[in-house]
């Protein structure tokens, strides 16, 4: 009993990662009852916005405690991995099928795509005890994989991409398999100021704000997938050198 009142539940770093929670839960009721994905993309990276503030405060207030990291995880499983799952899941429903197979076949099929919700799950679960992820993570972070799901279904409400069916299956299956993948990426944590080791870093942010500016619409999904192509490679490339 003690313990138990020792732990202090609404810390500000706790109030960010409820707020990261809620900012979830509200983009999945905006899918849900009025399939408005931009507002949900916009709420899943305000929920983005608010994990990485709480992270920051709990360190600059030296706050951090073992009930912030397990509600870290689960915060981020509701808005990083069942958010976009329902995203997803929504938007195949109201698709068809461009090889126009068995409706009922593809009906059973939306099932499919609630994998993300699963696969982000574990990859969290990995992340808490994988201590080798601190400078670099194993797999896409899920935060990443949440923003390029919200990001392609903003691109298919507002007519810039058509999505069929087997593409949203093709997508929900690659997107979990990212998560739990071996490939290492490179994290946007600088040890120092210089240029001299944050190559890959500094030359990674100039080419996403020019797509920013070049290509607003499309910039989110175009920087995570540049961010997967540039941690690939760099991965492969280190495998390579390591084995010989």
């Amino acid at each position: 009993m003690g313990n138990n009142m020792k732990i202090r539940l609404f810390t500000l770093p706790n109030i960010l990662t409820l707020a990261n929670l809620l900012s979830g839960c509200a983009a999945i009721i905006f899918t849900l009852e009025y399939h408005a994905y931009e507002t949900a993309f916009w709420l899943i990276v305000a929920a983005a916005v608010f994990d990485f503030l709480d992270g920051f405060v709990a360190r600059l207030l030296k706050q951090q405690s073992p009930l912030g990291v397990q509600l870290d995880s689960l915060a981020d499983d509701v808005t990083f991995g069942l958010a976009p799952a329902i995203v997803m899941y929504d938007i195949y429903i109201h698709s068809v099928s461009y090889y126009n197979l068995d409706p009922e076949v593809m009906d059973w099929l939306k099932y499919v795509v609630l994998i993300i919700a699963a696969f982000s799950v574990l990859r969290l679960a990995k992340f808490n005890i994988d201590t080798t992820q601190s400078t670099e993570f194993e797999g896409l972070p899920t935060p990443a994989n949440a923003l390029m799901l919200m990001s392609l279904a903003t691109l298919a409400e507002t007519g810039k991409l058509v999505l069929y069916q087997e593409h949203i299956l093709v997508i929900a299956i690659a997107a979990s398999l990212l998560l739990i993948s071996p490939i290492r990426m490179f994290a946007l944590k600088f040890k120092s100021l210089g240029i001299k080791g944050n190559e890959l870093r500094y030359g990674f942010i100039v080419v996403a704000l020019a797509l920013i500016i070049l290509l607003p619409a499309y910039s989110v999904l175009a920087t995570i997938v540049l961010y997967i192509a540039l941690s690939t490679l760099r991965w492969l490339f280190t495998a390579k050198h390591a084995g010989k």
